[in-house]
């Protein structure tokens, strides 16, 4: 049962993370790699999976956009996704390896969604992101086991 609860609330960390709420996930991550009772492929992998699944979710409210954008809940803010759309614009498809990043990690994946990026490289590009940046937060807590 307590593998459950650790696996769980990782997924449900990392999942939330990219999503509405404001969490860090890789906390979550480093303390379950610091207490060595669990394999960290299969944390980075709960990890991994969560956070892109989160990004799916916002992925799917900027195809809805027209419809949820003055909601009161929605996790983007005008601003910042004019700004997403600008980046989007710009670099295309290839600006969701930056999905990982702080502050402009989420409205570039509800930005792919408005600017209906494709399904399948989506869920690439943001996984291929959201598990570097897991790998690299793993390394760097292994240096201190």
């Amino acid at each position: 049962m307590a593998d459950f609860a650790a696996y769980g609330g990782l997924f449900l960390a990392a999942f939330l993370a990219a999503t509405l709420l404001p969490l860090q996930s890789e906390a979550a991550l480093a303390a379950l790699l610091l207490g060595d009772r669990y394999p960290a492929a299969a944390l980075l992998a709960v990890a991994s999976i969560g956070n892109t699944l989160g990004a799916v979710v916002n992925w799917g409210l900027g195809r809805a956009v027209e419809h949820f954008r003055h909601r009161r809940w929605f996790p983007v803010g005008e601003p910042a996704l004019a700004r997403a759309q600008g980046w989007y614009r710009r670099f295309g498809r290839w600006s969701l390896l930056l999905a990982w990043a702080p502050f402009i990690g989420d409205p570039l994946t509800v930005a792919a969604g408005v600017m209906r990026e494709r399904f399948v490289v989506f869920v690439l590009l943001v996984a291929t992101a959201k598990t570097g940046r897991y790998i690299v937060v793993a390394a760097i807590a292994q240096q201190w086991l």
